[in-house]
């Protein structure tokens, strides 16, 4: 067997046997989800299937950003990109535009748009109550984008103590790199948040979070070298982030709104690995070395005021939101011998993406627990630009205002204590595309007192973006264009999840759950080879189908904690290029997921082990003249980490290891060379096993 399958496993029994050694008593509360919702609802009763990671299970994970936290959710795979700094979340084998990102419901603005294709990495963890994740369509309830799943971050209004005060300080190394200066190595967090109660009535709370990434040069020589071999720069460049949040809460009766402003600032360099001579011209022949650098500065606001209240007995759920989000960057000479920019470009948009956004929502309206319904709208009008579709940065931006309203109406019918559903429909009107319309019908059935089936059939589109619409790279070498008569794209879900709670056995809580998805995405969008050997452009491709299979088992007695799960997803695409049509079958891969945690009794010290693993996975990718059958290596994934308070629980010391098995990067065949890109075949997915200490104060 595989000495890191081994040692997973055993580390894993070893937590689980000394487990078992010394416990105490734990209160069990049921969890409440808000995801595809009428109003906040247990989990045992949500229609939908809903996976939570709560604020415990965050903290204990020792994450600064919600990237971090879904590195270890099947069926969620994390993409980091090296060269933009981005990470993004993929679910059932589609990519972060197929993924909708909420915070509070509210869909979070990106580089191209609401919602879809947000950077992970740029979401703190500061002031998270916790994270709801629904896979498969949700396009009556969350519109565009909303096609492989939703992602739900939900913010802390509100706290029970009158003054509330906590404040981290964390350091990381970056694999073997350390040193605690601003310009040395690893990475440096900061976070401080402060709530107070004015009255039963008044409260409010401010964050703010600070992560200072300092870069990995792995097989890179870093920004001073300047020798003329290509080896200059980083493997993961660095980055330097402030986000700051802060709220407002007034609740009396039946009525409560908030207001929230949220403001991110993240530096983010490139250094190039191209060095050339400059001459001193100074009479004796004397030269430096220089290189082509470029700075990223992204700046996001998101504006957001939120009322709950009563007309009667109809329930208004209503958001209003002003975000805004700008990717700047400029170029410059950097002298690298004499440490110091010599000549600067003007600061000019990347991206640059404003939007107005509205939901509101009335439900209750017969006040009657047997059938009710629920009418919706949703408003977004998003104004924004693009750059970098052009391929260089000389010519105009493309200009782009989408303005998009929809209606959408469900009702839910208990038809007794025991079955339930739930039909839905959505109609959405778009200056850019034709109207689209989305279905949903979902049903729960109590099988018993403790245990539920659900089954899920819902759809979804997804609008062409920027890229897909307007990308023009055409020179000697290349010609890759988008296409303005893109087609949007259309996905069905069907799903059926079946969750088991068993009681006690022998004081063992036992929780089990099986669950089958089908995703069916028809005009995929995709790049196609129209002219050999280097003519491509976006195309509505017919055929992509994902097909996943899962289980998941929970044991929890007293302080000890144990989970396992499993999946196997499969993935049928059907490409094309010139006159050939790629194979469709289908081509599996299985993943699996551990964690167990264990809570000494005399000292309160907290043991975490986290691990997931990632099979090999297989598709199709053109080879000009044909297919091949391309593989993304497997990996494993661990974190162990400790977390021990003092001083009457005010502080609280954590340290660990995270990506114990030390993964840097994988072989990946599927990246296929297209367009102006070149595949390296490799993709970095970590910088390597890195060592953490976090301090905590709570007031």
């Amino acid at each position: 067997m595989n000495k890191k399958v081994m040692s997973v496993f055993g580390l894993l029994a070893i937590s689980f046997v000394w487990a078992q050694k010394d416990s105490l008593g734990q209160k069990s509360i049921e969890e409440v989800v808000i995801t595809g919702q009428y109003n906040p609802q247990s989990i045992s009763k949500s229609i939908y299937k809903v996976e939570i990671i709560n604020a415990e299970k965050i903290r204990n994970m020792a994450a600064n950003n919600v990237a971090e936290v879904l590195n270890y959710s099947l069926n969620i795979m994390v993409t980091p990109d090296t060269k933009s700094g981005n990470s993004t979340a993929n679910i059932l084998g589609l990519d972060g535009n197929y993924v909708k990102i909420l915070i509070d419901n509210i869909p979070v603005v990106g580089d191209t748009g609401l919602g879809s294709n947000i950077d992970l990495t740029k979401l703190s963890l500061n002031n998270i109550e916790r994270i709801e994740i629904v896979q498969g369509s949700m396009g009556v309830e969350y519109g565009n984008g909303a096609l492989a799943g939703v992602i739900n971050i939900i913010t802390k209004k509100n706290d029970s103590r009158k003054i509330n005060l906590k404040a981290s300080l964390q350091e990381e190394t970056v694999r073997n790199n350390y040193d605690w200066r601003i310009r040395g190595k690893g990475r440096h967090l900061q976070n401080l948040l402060i709530g107070y109660n004015f009255n039963e009535h008044w409260s409010a709370n401010m964050s703010l979070n600070h992560n200072d990434f300092n870069g990995y040069k792995g097989s890179k020589e870093g920004y001073k070298y300047f020798e003329r071999d290509n080896m200059r720069g980083y493997e993961w460049n660095p980055k330097d982030q402030y986000d700051f949040n802060a709220l407002i809460r007034y609740s009396k009766k039946t009525t409560s709104l908030f207001y929230k402003i949220s403001y991110l600032n993240e530096v983010f360099n490139f250094y190039s690995p191209v060095v050339d001579p400059k001459s001193l011209y100074d009479g004796l022949g004397g030269q430096t070395f220089v290189s082509k650098d470029r700075e990223y500065q992204t700046n996001r606001w998101i504006h957001q005021f939120n009322i709950q209240t009563k007309l009667g007995n109809i329930r208004y759920d209503g958001d209003f939101s002003y975000q805004s989000q700008n990717r700047k960057y400029f170029d410059y000479t950097y002298d690298i011998p004499n440490r110091q920019m010599i000549d600067k470009n003007a600061e000019k948009s990347y991206y640059k993406t404003n939007v107005l956004y509205s939901r509101g929502m009335f439900s209750n309206f017969l006040n009657n627990k047997k059938f009710d319904f629920q009418l919706g709208f949703e408003l977004d009008h998003t104004d924004g630009y693009a750059a970098l579709i052009a391929g260089d940065f000389f010519g105009d931006s493309v200009t782009r205002k989408i303005f998009t309203y929809a209606n959408f109406l469900s009702a839910e019918w208990n038809i007794s204590d025991k079955f339930s559903v739930r039909p839905g429909f959505r109609v959405s009107f778009s200056n850019q595309f034709d109207n689209q319309t989305n279905y949903s019908f979902s049903t729960r059935f109590k099988t018993s007192e403790n245990s539920n089936i659900r089954a899920v059939f819902g759809s979804a589109n997804r609008f062409p973006i920027y890229d897909e619409l307007f990308t023009y790279f055409v020179d000697s070498n290349h010609d890759v264009q988008g296409n303005k008569e893109l087609s949007p794209e259309k996905g069905y879900t069907i799903g059926v999840f079946w969750d088991q709670h068993l009681g006690e056995l022998d004081g063992w809580n036992l929780n089990y759950s099986i669950s089958g998805l089908y995703l069916d995405v028809k005009d995929r969008i995709e790049m196609v080879l129209m002219k050999f050997p280097s003519t491509y452009k976006y195309q509505n491709i017919d055929l992509y189908k994902s097909l996943l299979f899962s289980s998941n088992i929970d044991l929890r007695k007293d302080n000890v904690f144990f989970g396992l799960k499993a999946s196997v997803n499969g993935i049928s695409q059907e490409l094309k290029s010139l006159s050939n049509t790629s194979p469709t079958d289908f081509n599996y891969y299985f993943q699996i997921g551990a964690s167990a945690t264990y809570k000494m009794k005399n000292w309160n010290t907290l043991l975490a082990l986290y691990y997931k693993y990632s099979g090999a996975e297989r598709r199709y990718i053109s080879n000009g003249s044909g297919f091949d059958l391309g593989k993304t290596a497997s990996y494993h994934m661990m974190d162990l980490i400790v977390t021990q308070p003092f001083w009457k629980n005010h502080f609280e010391i954590s340290i660990g290891v995270k990506n114990m098995f030390d993964v840097t990067s994988i072989n990946n065949s599927v990246q296929s060379s297209v367009g102006h890109e070149v595949s390296t075949g490799v993709t970095n997915l970590f910088y390597g096993r890195s060592y953490l200490a976090r301090l905590t104060y709570q007031f």
